[in-house]
């Protein structure tokens, strides 16, 4: 199935439900947007990677169910990807993709049959558990096998786990390794786990708690939650997550066998808040590096968002000693601080070749009101960063599920990100949600 292309968006005035809204930051350069579904529907939650031994072939995953489509043109068409999600459960979703060092795709999931109550998933869980499924070929075929990393049958009091996150060791001593790093919500807390793949994602080791102290058991709050790393180019990777009470991080020096004792690197605002019209939103973190440096690599990039300056900005601390200290935060979106709009949703990316310092973020700058998509792109360590118009067309995000993420990545100067757009149709219920989105592809180049 072949996805609908959009003109690229480049107008500095939009037209949306009969008002006209002024854009104030320059379009994103050589943009090219491209909506992945033909029709809305219950879609959200993207995950995009960028294949670094052929940067034309691109996959993006999205909820519900796991779904995936595949570009070989370096993000101009898209074709979306049969055999993704299981047939075996009700429900899959939650993905993340990654390329390994020898090309492959893969993309990761949880499937179940029933939440548990309302933000409290372990509470009535059925049966559920993290899967992987490979793809030789970029995307284009997914193998019929998925690889269980954890699973659970529908007993009485079975754990939940959640919001899964793959990442690929492609350089250094543990090159092709595959790592995952989840939530499991019991009926008394959070705890954050890890498991490690040595042989291409057949199978998985048994799962290591990464945290000291457990967080509390309900989704909404002081959870042990949002799982992301980076791996150095000496074998080195660096987990992140968010506490409840500030960012922490555990290191592992031997791909994944054993961690550091994980210690608080940044205090935030609470990394859940009420955003207008959005059922939840959260400001989990993302880790970057910049490889360029010295052996172990050069600088270390954190994103978050939070609301320490009363509405929601986006903000990036870095570390140029490994991890052991991080720099005061910057903020992202460039609008006056204090000014009342929001900018939620962030993902962060950090160029492998250029050490561009990529996010992408839902953007209500003006009004608080009316949604788009910005791209800001520092390539100065982090130190300052520029804002540009990726997707003018607004939406008001009121009553659609928009997920808890968007997703990015970038390599060689071009940025590729993904974003749960609200279409103007009327609004369908489903799993209890109303829901009217589609996934859309924003492509951008910053090479001359």
């Amino acid at each position: 199935m072949a996805a609908h292309m959009r003109t690229p968006v480049l107008l500095c005035f939009v037209l949306f439900a009969g008002n006209l809204l002024a854009q104030t930051l320059p379009p994103a350069p050589k943009a090219h947007v491209t909506d992945i579904n033909a029709k809305p529907g219950y879609f959200n939650e993207p995950s995009i990677a960028v294949n670094p031994k052929d940067p034309q072939q691109l996959v993006v995953a999205w909820q519900v169910n796991a779904s995936a489509a595949y570009s070989t043109d370096g993000g101009n068409t898209w074709t979306i990807a049969e055999g993704t999600a299981p047939k075996d459960y009700r429900v899959s979703g939650d993905v993340s993709v990654a390329f390994d060092n020898s090309g492959r795709a893969f993309l990761c999931y949880i499937a179940f049959d029933k939440l548990g109550t309302s933000q409290y998933w372990a509470h009535g869980a059925t049966r559920n558990g993290i899967f992987v499924r490979r793809s030789p070929d970029g995307g284009k075929t997914w193998e019929p096998d998925a690889f269980p990393v954890i699973m659970h049958n529908s007993t009485p009091g079975i754990p939940f786990e959640d919001k899964p996150y793959i990442v690929a060791d492609t350089a250094g001593p543990h090159a092709g390794n595959l790592y995952i790093g989840w939530t499991q919500f019991t009926l008394t807390a959070s705890d954050l786990l890890f498991s490690r793949s040595t042989d291409g994602g057949a199978t998985w080791s048994q799962p290591i708690k990464l945290n000291s102290t457990p967080g509390l058991p309900r989704d909404d709050n002081g959870a042990q939650e949002g799982f992301h790393a980076v791996a150095g180019p000496d074998g080195t990777l660096y987990t992140v997550w968010d506490s409840g009470e500030g960012i922490m991080m555990a290191i592992s020096h031997d791909g994944g066998k054993t961690f550091s004792h994980d210690r608080r690197i940044l205090a935030t605002g609470p990394l859940f808040f009420g955003i207008t019209g959005v059922s939840r939103s959260n400001g989990f973190p993302q880790i970057g590096m910049d490889p360029r440096g010295d052996k172990k690599g050069g600088t270390l990039y954190v994103s978050w968002s939070d609301y320490i300056n009363g509405d929601v900005d986006v903000f990036v601390a870095s570390s140029s000693d490994h991890g052991r200290s991080w720099s005061a935060p910057v903020r992202a979106n460039n609008d006056p601080i204090h000014n009342g709009n929001d900018q939620f949703f962030q993902w962060m990316a950090v160029d492998p070749q250029s050490g561009a310092v990529n996010l992408v973020f839902y953007d209500r700058r003006g009004n608080n009101e009316n949604t788009t998509v910005t791209l800001a792109r520092s390539t100065d360590g982090g130190k300052t960063f520029t804002n540009y118009t990726w997707d003018s067309e607004t939406f008001s995000a009121v009553g659609d599920f928009l997920g808890d993420y968007l997703a990015i990545t970038s390599f060689g100067n071009k940025v590729f990100a993904a974003w749960a757009h609200q279409t103007s149709e009327p609004a369908k219920e489903e799993r209890e949600k109303k829901t009217r989105t589609v996934v859309r592809v924003g492509v951008a180049d910053f090479n001359p």
